[in-house]
């Protein structure tokens, strides 16, 4: 449908809660379809309602790595039921234009969601792979959680988000997470970026 511009990170509305979905209209399916056109054009894995401006509980994701292997994921009212494990997890974030940093993230999630025709499914990744961590990242989004306030090391952060010309790490979002972390300091990955 469209390309819509990208709220960047300091717009207010990237820390509301969005609203549930309570009938996929055509306006529900317009913005699906735009939230894939907008993703795609910027070369993102996953985009949230609250990315384009949208306070609604709707994502959408694709890690496929080439367009034969597409395969896009809606995501309305999702529900995050399980989550397990704890990985590092070297994110940015399209609202974030090229700032990248290490955050804590579970390694297995189980989520429920509707998808575009609001018929409910269940998906569950065990691997800590891209896919389970780009579903934890955009349901925060439908929080007013950010990638940032998960970091690990908040003065990296603050020193990207300086370089990128972004405001540092806000404190009082910060999330402590001393579980995940201690889980991440007894099995460190082979090799961390950094």
């Amino acid at each position: 449908m469209t390309v819509k511009k990208i709220v960047k990170y300091g717009t207010p509305s990237l820390r509301e809660k969005s609203k549930e979905v309570h009938k996929i209209s055509k306006k529900v399916q317009i913005l699906v379809e735009d939230l894939y056109d907008t993703m795609y054009a910027a070369n993102g894995v996953g985009l949230a309602a609250p990315q384009i401006g949208e306070n609604l509980r709707v994502f959408v994701i694709d890690v496929g790595t080439d367009p034969k292997t597409m395969n896009p994921i809606t995501f309305i009212n999702p529900k995050i039921i399980k989550k397990e494990g704890a990985i590092n997890s070297y994110e940015g974030c399209l609202s974030f234009p090229d700032a990248y940093t290490n955050v804590r993230r579970y390694k297995s999630v189980k989520v429920k969601a509707l998808n575009i025709k609001g018929k409910p499914f269940v998906m569950e990744i065990n691997d800590g792979s891209l896919l389970a961590r780009a579903i934890q990242h955009e349901f925060d989004h439908l929080d007013g959680i950010l990638f940032i306030d998960h970091c690990r090391n908040r003065f990296d952060a603050d020193r990207v988000l300086t370089e990128k010309g972004l405001a540092p790490v806000d404190s009082k979002y910060l999330l402590e997470e001393k579980e995940l972390e201690e889980e991440i300091q007894k099995n460190p990955p082979a090799e961390e970026n950094n």
